[in-house]
C-alpha cells in the first residue's frame, strides 16, 4: 500500500480529449488545492485496489504541453454500448480530432484521447502496465514507434487491410506499428541566392561552398535524429559523422528551433539553404505564396529523398483490442488518408491516394527505399554522432 501511497504522489493529471458521447469531469490545478486534497487522491487510490479485478477504474492525467484543464476520463460508454477507444497520442489535437470524429460518425465508436510528447506517454503506458486504458499509441515520427515497440509498450497484431494499405518498407517488421502518413525531409533554398542546379545531396551541403550559408534545426529534434541515422545506415558511421561536422562548419547562424523559423531565416537574408519537412513548407507558403524560398527534392540521382512517417500501434494491454484495430485500419482507409493529407499537407501512405494541390505542384520525387524503422534501430548512433561532431 505504501509504493501506491508513493505511486500517487508521482502520477499526474493529465488531459484527454473526447469526441461524441465520451464524458469528461473536469477538476482544479492550483497547487495549494492540490495539496489540501492529496489524502482524498490517496484514499480514492487505494479505493480502486479493492475494485473487482473486471472493472477498470477511471484514470487522471495531465497534459502540460496542451496547457488544458484538468479532466477525468470515465468509463461511459456510447449509444451502441461498445467502450471507447483510448488513444495516447504524439500529434497533436487539431491533427487528429477531425480523423476521430469521422472515425466515430461512420462507425458509432466513440474515441478518447490524450496529447503529449512521445517520452510521457509510454512512460505512463509502461508504469501503469496491466491496468493502462491506452488502446493505441500514436507518434509523429518511426523513431519513438521503433523506441515503442522496443521497450514492450506495443503488441503485434494481425490486420489484412493495414498490410494491404501501408507498404512494408514503412511498417514495423513484426507488425507492433504502421505508418498511417509520411512527410519527406528535404533541402529548401532562397530563390534569389540559389539555383536548383547548385543543389544536389544531404552530402553535398557539407561541401565547404557552403560555408556560412546553411541554416539548421536542432540536433535535438527527432526529425534530425532519424535524418542522420538513415544516412548511418546507408553511409555508415565514419562518413556520415563527415558529413554532419561539414553541416556545423557551414552554418550561417545558430541552429533553430523549429522549421518555421529556419524557412523565414532563408526568407530573410540570414542563410540560403536548410534542411526542413515538407509540411512546414507547404504551411509557409499556403499564406505567403511569393515567399522567396523553394524546396528541393535531395539525392535524386543517389538514394532518394528521406521520407519519415507519423503512424501507431495497439498497446500491450490494449482494453479494447478489436476496436482499437478497427481505428488503426479505417486511418489507412482512402477517407483517412485523405485527411491526412487535407489537414497537414501530408503524403499517404496508400497507393493512389490524391495529395493537396500544393504538395503536388512540387512535382515527382524519388524517395528512399530503406525501411524506416531503421530510423529506430540506429537513433541511439546518431544521437552520440551528433553530439560528437558538435551540432547542438
Amino acid at each position: 500500500m505504501m509504493q501506491l501511497r508513493r505511486l500517487v504522489q508521482v502520477i499526474g493529471l493529465c488531459t484527454l480529449g473526447v469526441t461524441s458521447g465520451a464524458l469528461l469531469t473536469g477538476c482544479g490545478n492550483d497547487q495549494a488545492e492540490q495539496g489540501k486534497q492529496s489524502m482524498d487522491k490517496v484514499n480514492q487510490a487505494e479505493n480502486v485496489v479493492n475494485q473487482k479485478a473486471d472493472q477498470k477504474p477511471p484514470v487522471t492525467y495531465e497534459d502540460d504541453s496542451m496547457g488544458e484543464k484538468k479532466k477525468q476520463l470515465t468509463n461511459q460508454s456510447n449509444a451502441d454500448n461498445s467502450p471507447p477507444i483510448v488513444v495516447f497520442s504524439e500529434r497533436k489535437q487539431h491533427l487528429i480530432e477531425p480523423l476521430f470524429k469521422k472515425f466515430t460518425q461512420q462507425t458509432g465508436i466513440d474515441v478518447q484521447y490524450q496529447t503529449d510528447s512521445a517520452q510521457p506517454l509510454l512512460a505512463r503506458i509502461k508504469a501503469e502496465g496491466e491496468r493502462s486504458q491506452a488502446d493505441i499509441f500514436m507518434a509523429v515520427d518511426a523513431g519513438n514507434l521503433w523506441s515503442a515497440a522496443n521497450m514492450g509498450v506495443l503488441q503485434s497484431i494481425k490486420s489484412q487491410t493495414l498490410e494491404d494499405n501501408v507498404p512494408a518498407k514503412l511498417q514495423d517488421s513484426k507488425n507492433r506499428w504502421f505508418g498511417l502518413s509520411q512527410r519527406a525531409r528535404t533541402i529548401v533554398h532562397s530563390t534569389k541566392n540559389v539555383k536548383p542546379a547548385d543543389l544536389s545531396t544531404y552530402e553535398d551541403l557539407a561541401d565547404p561552398k557552403w560555408k556560412g550559408k546553411l541554416c539548421l534545426r536542432t540536433s535535438k529534434k527527432v526529425y534530425n535524429q532519424s535524418l542522420v541515422a538513415m544516412m548511418i545506415a546507408r553511409l555508415g558511421e565514419e562518413r556520415t559523422s563527415e558529413v554532419v561536422k561539414g553541416w556545423v562548419s557551414n552554418l550561417a547562424t545558430p541552429v533553430f528551433s523549429s522549421d518555421s523559423l529556419l524557412i523565414s531565416a532563408i526568407a530573410s537574408g540570414k542563410c540560403e539553404v536548410g534542411i526542413v519537412n515538407t509540411y512546414y513548407f507547404a504551411e509557409e507558403i499556403s499564406s505567403k505564396p511569393d515567399l522567396p524560398v523553394a524546396l528541393f527534392w535531395a539525392n535524386q540521382d543517389t538514394s532518394g529523398v528521406h521520407m519519415n512517417i507519423s503512424g501507431a500501434g495497439i498497446t500491450k494491454h490494449a482494453p479494447h483490442k478489436e476496436n482499437a484495430i478497427k481505428l488503426l485500419e479505417w486511418l489507412s482507409s482512402n477517407d483517412a488518408q485523405e485527411e491526412f493529407a487535407r489537414l497537414n499537407y501530408e503524403f499517404p501512405v496508400k497507393q493512389g491516394v490524391e495529395v493537396d494541390p500544393i504538395v503536388k505542384g512540387w512535382g515527382p520525387y524519388k524517395a528512399e527505399t530503406a525501411p524506416i524503422q531503421k530510423a529506430g534501430e540506429m537513433q541511439r548512433q546518431a544521437v552520440m554522432l551528433m553530439d560528437r561532431a558538435g551540432y547542438k
